[in-house]
């Protein structure tokens, strides 16, 4: 019976059928998440009171909403440059704990003058994080070796690199917990008054926004999408297929990293071990909700930085763990794949005989 059924791809989607099947397994994906948080405890007249109302229309809620999505937005950016190339970064949150590495290092050495430290730290946090996602980049363009499990492998280098400071050298006499010394106001990002809220998140809009222009509008950007397209077409034309692949995937890396300066200089004003944990899979779905386009990230990761914000209060009220959240990311992630799956593929079934 199976060996009559087969896939076969539609040549033709109209925007507005793709448009629709995304919504729709986006709808799908939150009436899911819906029954999994009542069937954990949570009461269904408190779902939008939870889920939105303290989220995006209370002056806290949003706030913390609005500092949470800061570096979400970096490492959202960061799965869709790799993405444009066909390059598949999982080690996200590996670059992520080398640029918070190095962005503590520049403020516990006292690296550079107090008045330009704390962007020195952010640079120092883009260096981290493209040197990072490197040794991937030269092992796959040279030999072919997999970046999915180079990039996966060195994110738990990255964590040993943290653990290993903050059970020696970085940690804190003054705290009986494995974190490093809190940053001095030269270290900290400014911050506007509103909660958290400053710096970090006005720096990852912008960047954003300039991704946007480079990713739309410059040759670079349209030859990256053209390689993303079909690599090997796009080199038979003549275009820098390397060099493009390269600078794309230097740039995730690099994003990431500022992600974790970010962290560090915006909200935890130190290095922690947990700083770091569920950002690969948060940028992988962010960047999917956004289908890579930049612009498109910012709201995907508002939506997510909402979950977490979410996730925080479910957690204190309700009982809930952390892996919750998360389990409501994979659901919506799920729900989309397969929407986009019978949007680009349909069944067909050969007749008796003919297969």
């Amino acid at each position: 019976m199976f060996d009559r059924i087969t896939l076969v791809r539609r040549q033709d989607v109209p925007w507005t059928a793709r448009t629709a099947t995304f919504l729709g397994g986006l709808g799908f994906g939150i009436a899911l998440s819906c029954l999994l948080l009542v069937a954990a405890g949570v009461p269904t007249e408190s779902l939008i009171d939870e889920l939105v109302v303290q989220v995006f229309l209370s002056s806290d809620g949003l706030a913390q909403t609005v500092t949470a999505a800061a570096p979400l937005i970096l490492v959202g950016l960061c799965s869709a440059l790799a993405t444009r190339v066909r390059f598949w970064n999982i080690g996200i949150e590996g670059q992520l704990w080398l640029g918070a590495i190095a962005a503590a290092a520049v403020g516990i050495l006292d690296i550079g003058p107090e008045a330009i430290r704390v962007w020195l730290m952010m640079l120092a946090a883009l260096a981290a994080g493209a040197l990072w996602i490197l040794p991937p980049l030269v092992l796959k363009s040279r030999f072919g070796v997999s970046e999915t499990v180079l990039t996966l492998l060195l994110s738990n280098v990255g964590f040993l690199c943290v653990q290993h400071l903050l059970f020696g050298a970085w940690k804190d006499p003054n705290n009986g917990f494995p974190v490093s010394p809190q940053m001095g106001p030269a270290e900290q990002l400014a911050r506007f008054g509103w909660g958290n809220v400053g710096m970090g998140t006005a720096l990852a809009l912008t960047i954003a926004v300039l991704a946007y222009v480079f990713i739309d509008r410059s040759r670079i950007g349209l030859q990256a999408r053209a390689i993303g397209l079909n690599p090997t077409t796009a080199r038979a034309a003549g275009l820098p297929v390397t060099a493009t692949v390269a600078l794309m995937v230097l740039l995730s890396g690099a994003l990431a990293g500022l992600a974790g300066g970010v962290i560090v200089a915006g909200t935890e004003f130190r290095l922690t071990q947990y700083l770091g944990n569920n950002y690969t899979f948060s940028g992988i779905t962010i960047g999917f909700l956004a289908r890579t386009h930049p612009l498109g990230v910012i709201v995907a990761a508002f939506g997510v930085a909402g979950m977490f914000t979410a996730g925080s209060s479910l957690k204190v009220f309700y009982g809930l763990s952390d892996a919750v959240v998360v389990l409501i990311q994979g659901i919506v992630l799920m729900s989309l794949l397969s929407a986009q799956f019978f949007s680009t593929y349909r069944l067909s079934v050969a007749r008796r005989g003919v297969a």
